[in-house]
């Protein structure tokens, strides 16, 4: 009998729905348990009832941006806990910001399946 490795809970916030959905099915083939929220105010809501252990945060959205959503995220117990990746189109290098905000990772779209699989990796362990 061989153990299976634990199943990580995973939200996705971004702001659009295709690139949400998408990399949620994406992540749903490596075996997670994964969420999606369109907005941060939502994320923040999800978070509270799934505690997830790795978020992956879209930099760029409306009203409650990812650096915003990173910091309300890091002040709530789950939050402290959890890996935020920020996630973003922008070429422009936005990761000392990302890092201020709280986040672990930094991850341009479109996302490399390596670069999810390295980082649910580490959550796993």
């Amino acid at each position: 009998m061989t153990l299976r490795e634990p199943t990580p809970r995973v939200l996705v916030v971004d702001d659009n729905v295709d690139a949400a959905d998408t990399l949620a099915s994406l992540l749903t083939l490596f075996d997670c348990s994964v969420h999606v929220a369109y907005s941060g105010i939502e994320a923040l809501a999800l978070g509270d009832l799934l505690s997830p252990q790795l978020v992956i945060l879209d930099v760029m959205m409306p009203r409650m941006d990812g650096r915003q959503t990173a910091l309300r995220m890091r002040a709530r117990p789950w939050g402290q806990q959890a890996c935020i990746a920020a996630l973003t189109a922008c070429a422009d290098d936005l990761s000392a910001s990302t890092a201020q905000a709280g986040m672990d990772y930094y991850l341009t779209k479109p996302v490399s399946a390596g670069m999810l699989l390295d980082i649910l990796a580490k959550v796993r362990a």
